[in-house]
């Protein structure tokens, strides 16, 4: 009993803050007056106490030798200087919780959710409806363009602009609103959305704004908001893509013949969207001065100048084709382009810093434009499918009648609700001064994936309707440019194996990078105290962890809605927090090049931070149509977290022994089959699914195939009990089997429905069939498509 009882105290320490000394007087006081332990217990007992207490005796006998030890076999991980670069360019945020063993739920509802101004609702309702109204998808991938009207209204209401502040001309929008502007424009076109996007996340536009002079932002700025100048993001090359760092591009530093110093630039890139009619070019390039003009440093590192498309030997004549997609993409190729030092962004001062400004700008299309365009992909998906199968019917049923289907349509719907969640909570922390980098990754990664399985179930449930392209066919080519995200700013197999926990367990773990630090300038006393509190966090954790684990973490107190959920969410961020450190300690600084480990360490960090935006998004947003939603997120997030960690300890040097008894006490399992039938039974309901597929651009235009899809489903829900009558009677033999118009006339014709009936099933059907049916040309016309 004594035993039990001292573990339990062990498990109560671990949930307090008491410093080392509290732990070693409750542990030596239980032993003396509860265990029989005498003095060959107590004698190492405290001399052990006394050298961990004595800072000045602990760092001589124990932390020096542990320094050396490190140091000669190097399980520290290193930072390179462009790492150091990247590491400073962000902030960390709420995901630090679960390099901590704890989840802050009142700091993550504390957060302020950002409101729309009224000029920002404003302008989704008028200026971004308008334009959605002026082209259709269909139209530009038959233009292979926007056209020229478009181009101009863009332009001129200041789309390319939103993020520039009214000062410079610009419209100052929020990143919400920024986000929320992309996700209408993509549910009517993917291109639309994508010219608009570029501009306001990836370019000079920004890097003007944070690291340009007052005269750089007084000459491009203004022009840049109402389209004056096009710009765009020159950084990738054929041989540097997701390795920023390795681009070969240069510029060389010389002095004219009036002895003004200039750039002499060379450069080849490509992916470059907006390249073609860019009039500016914010260009990354290695630079160098061989004639030490400016110093004794020869290569001066990456830099980032404006270049004007126009000079000389400036070459934006050609374009990619992204796999038929018509945005406009093109390389770019530059020989011996003379620039001023003044265009550099930040002029002299802006010398070396342009990895710095990189890391920033690409992570601002990871955390807003990405995710936006992949929930408005989503939506726009949820939306159809929803519909669709309430209308199309095989064996006298409607599809979403079936398990198979139902089982996809649950999973589109949850998984629009959580990048939904996902979104406005990352936008908040954006709005509210945060930068976080580890966020962003995690928001890139896995909204990309998701339209990917949520595009991919879609078209599945479409079958035929889906791989017929032509004015009906609302989901085809988003499901043609899903690759396109997956591949931009950062590929998703780079972002998931070496940034999101690479890049997190450096930047949010409460004492490595400090340790690092430590080690870097020799300062052993300070690598004592960080090194002894790492140890008491590992501890902690390993505690909680085994406390939750028999308890299945019952023992947890939150507030708040889905506390079920919440608890386990505090149990796989104590365990999350051990088994992180663990692999620190069995890997060292080789946990780097283990990047399958590291990817599913990734796995974990991304679904806690998901969980934790979804349970966040119900806290603020209680709806109770929404609950089965919630808990197919976590459900489904935590079952993909249990799957991380047992890759994980199977590929542990001895804990993978181990694996039995993590699996006979999982996190969680699949969401269950009664679960997806609740969620698509609601979904029948428009208010309901208006309320997920919100934001979506729905035209007024009677011709519009969006509009005739929910028209057709509103009329053949209002004659629903007449088709049942219909085929009851067909049943009964009262009808005969024929096509269904000529079944209609037989029953008016018998008087089993009444004139008014007869035009309502008409009417019905007629555009019930309509949305059914598929796009078919003339075949000299099909050979004449684009």
């Amino acid at each position: 009993m004594e035993t039990l009882i001292f573990i339990l105290i062990l498990f109560a320490l671990a949930f307090t803050t008491l410093p080392l000394i509290g732990w070693v007087i409750i542990i030596g006081l239980y032993s003396f007056f509860f265990f029989d332990a005498g003095i060959l217990f107590f004698i190492p007992f405290i001399a052990i106490a006394f050298v961990l207490l004595n800072k000045e005796i602990r760092v001589r006998l124990i932390t020096q030798k542990l320094v050396d030890m490190v140091k000669k076999r190097g399980l520290l991980p290193k930072i390179s200087p462009t790492e150091e670069q990247a590491l400073q360019a962000g902030t960390s945020w709420v995901e630090s919780n679960f390099f901590n063993a704890t989840v802050d739920f009142k700091r993550i509802n504390d957060e302020k959710v950002t409101q729309l101004t009224d000029e920002e609702q404003a302008f989704l309702d008028n200026e971004v409806e308008t334009l959605c109204n002026m082209t259709t998808d269909w139209e530009i991938f038959q233009n292979r363009d926007l056209s020229e009207k478009v181009w101009e209204y863009i332009k001129s209401k200041k789309f390319f602009g939103m993020i520039i502040p009214k000062e410079f001309g610009g419209l100052g929008f929020s990143a919400t609103a920024h986000s929320k502007v992309i996700e209408k424009l993509v549910s009517r076109s993917q291109v639309l959305a994508i010219t608009v996007m570029v501009p306001n996340s990836l370019g000079p536009a920004e890097l003007i704004l944070k690291h340009g002079t007052d005269k750089q932002k007084e000459k491009y700025l203004k022009n840049l908001a109402v389209g004056k100048e096009v710009p765009c993001f020159a950084l990738t090359e054929p041989n540097a893509g997701s390795d920023a760092t390795s681009i070969t591009s240069y510029g060389t530093l010389f002095k004219d013949k009036s002895g003004k110093v200039k750039i002499k630039l060379n450069f080849e890139k490509r992916y470059i969207t907006l390249g073609n009619i860019a009039t500016l070019l914010g260009l990354a390039f290695q630079l160098k001065d061989p004639e030490h003009i400016l110093g004794e440093k020869e290569d001066l590192g990456i830099t980032f100048a404006l270049v004007n498309a126009k000079l000389k030997s400036v070459d934006n004549s050609k374009r990619h084709d992204p796999l038929g997609i018509p945005f406009i993409n093109s390389p770019l190729y530059g020989k011996d382009v003379v620039i001023s030092i003044e265009d550099i962004i930040g002029g002299e001062a802006g010398i070396g810093h342009g990895w710095q400004m990189l890391v920033e700008s690409l992570s601002i299309g990871r955390g807003i434009s990405l995710p936006s365009v992949s929930l408005g992909g989503s939506k726009l998906a949820l939306q159809t499918v929803a519909s669709y199968t309430q209308l199309r019917e095989q064996f006298g049923l409607n599809i979403a009648s079936f398990e198979g289907v139902e089982e996809k349509i649950a999973k589109i719907a949850a998984l629009t609700y959580l990048q939904n969640a996902a979104r406005n909570f990352t936008l908040d922390a954006i709005d509210n001064g945060q930068k976080p980098a580890v966020v962003n990754s995690i928001m890139k990664y896995h909204a990309t994936e998701k339209f990917r399985e949520v595009i991919n179930d879609a078209m599945d449930i479409l079958g035929g309707a889906g791989i017929i392209r032509g004015e009906k066919n609302l989901l085809a080519h988003a499901y043609m440019a899903v690759p396109i995200s997956i591949t931009v700013e950062g590929a998703n197999i780079l972002t998931r194996n070496l940034m999101q926990f690479g890049q997190g367990l450096i930047k949010c773990h409460p004492y490595l990078y400090k340790q690092v630090q430590a080690l870097q300038s020799d300062n052993t006393k300070e690598f004592d105290d960080l090194f002894f509190s790492h140890i008491g966090l590992v501890l902690k954790a390993f505690l909680k962890k085994m406390a939750y684990y028999l308890t299945r973490g019952y023992i947890a107190q939150p507030t708040g809605h889905f506390k079920r959920q919440k608890q386990k969410l505090l149990w796989v961020s104590s365990d999350f927090t051990f088994l992180s450190n663990l692999s620190l300690a069995l890997f060292g600084a080789n946990i780097k090049k283990k990047e399958s480990m590291s990817a599913r360490f990734g796995d974990i960090l991304s679904w806690c931070y998901l969980i934790t935006a979804t349970l966040r998004e119900y806290d603020k947003n209680p709806n109770s149509s929404h609950k089965e939603l919630v808990e197919y997120v976590c459900d489904y997030g935590f079952s993909q977290i249990q799957t991380a960690k047992e890759h994980i300890v199977s590929n542990m040097p001895l804990f993978k022994y181990l694996l039995p008894v993590i699996k006979v006490n999982p996190f969680s399992a699949e969401p269950q089959d009664a679960l997806n039938a609740k969620i698509v039974e609601k979904l029948q309901d428009e208010s309901i699914l208006d309320s997920l597929c919100s934001g979506l651009f729905v035209s007024n235009n009677r011709d519009d195939i969006m509009y005739k899809l929910l028209n057709a489903v509103q009329l053949n829900k209002h004659a629903q009990a007449l088709f049942k009558k219909v085929k009851t009677a067909l049943k009964k033999g009262e009808l005969k089997h024929a096509p269904f118009e000529m079944v209609l006339q037989e029953a008016l014709d018998k008087e089993l429905i009444s004139q008014e009936e007869f035009e309502q099933l008409s009417v019905a059907y007629e555009a019930k069939q309509e949305v059914i049916n598929v796009d078919a040309f003339d075949a000299q016309d099909y050979k004449n498509q684009k």
